[in-house]
């Protein structure tokens, strides 16, 4: 494991907890480092909203962000058991679930996932979402690098709930609401870049991504002017 990346990545998700931060962004960068530090094929993230519905926040790749939106349609897979029971669920080998998770673990086995660990992303008593780490090949899960998620995954927590009221509540803060609507831009851009430039979505997000970070801008913002064509985004492209 590269100890400097890992460090730095702690002290970058420490850097959100007095920032402004970009919630989409910070949250990719979470499943990002997942992937490039410990080992996992793809890691994705799914928050709660005001209602207590998940919703799918972040993806390392676009095959894991259908496959977890699989699992909210459907209703069924081992990141809403982590969430509802706000503990780790861990599989190392999808197909002797077939008849606890009969459409997940088909559909998990399309998209190339063998094995699959979700860890609940809890403060106290409060669960607010799950981090998802999928791993293609089935096998043993290293005890060392799940202890690292799950410490990743406590981090990003408290940088969600920092600027909680101070009473307790079951409902997310609003900057969490406003996160959640900032997805569904982002969507609508990676989409609309994707087809102007014959690209995939994975490709037309990064895009966006380097792009408002080049111009040290949000990415929601940059995902709102090239949805809304409401200013020139010279440079723009795949």
């Amino acid at each position: 494991m590269n100890e400097r990346l890992l460090a730095k990545t702690f002290v970058e998700l420490a850097d959100n907890l007095v920032a402004d931060f970009d919630l989409i962004d910070f949250l990719r960068l979470l499943t990002d480092r997942c992937v490039g530090m410990l080992g996992a094929s793809a890691a994705g993230v799914l928050l709660a909203d005001r209602d207590g519905e998940l919703r799918v926040m972040a993806a390392s790749d676009e095959q894991v962000r259908l496959l977890e939106l699989f699992q909210l349609q459907n209703d069924e897979g081992p990141c809403l058991d982590c969430y509802r029971t706000g503990t780790p669920v861990a599989v190392p080998d999808l197909r002797t679930e077939t008849d606890h998770w009969p459409r997940f673990t088909t559909q998990a086995g399309l998209h190339g996932f063998g094995a699959v660990q979700a860890l609940p992303m809890r403060l106290r008593d409060e669960v607010v979402g799950a981090l998802n780490l999928f791993h293609t090949d089935p096998g043993p899960f290293d005890p060392g690098s799940t202890s690292i998620a799950q410490a990743l995954a406590d981090v990003a927590t408290i940088s969600l709930l920092q600027q909680r009221s101070t009473h307790r509540s079951t409902v997310l803060n609003e900057q969490l609401q406003t996160a959640l609507n900032s997805r569904i831009l982002i969507e609508q851009a990676k989409g609309k870049l994707a087809e102007r430039h014959g690209t995939d979505m994975e490709q037309a997000f990064t895009a966006l991504r380097g792009y408002a970070r080049a111009h040290n801008r949000r990415l929601s913002d940059i995902a709102r002017a090239f949805v809304d064509d409401s200013e020139p985004l010279v440079g723009l492209g795949v």
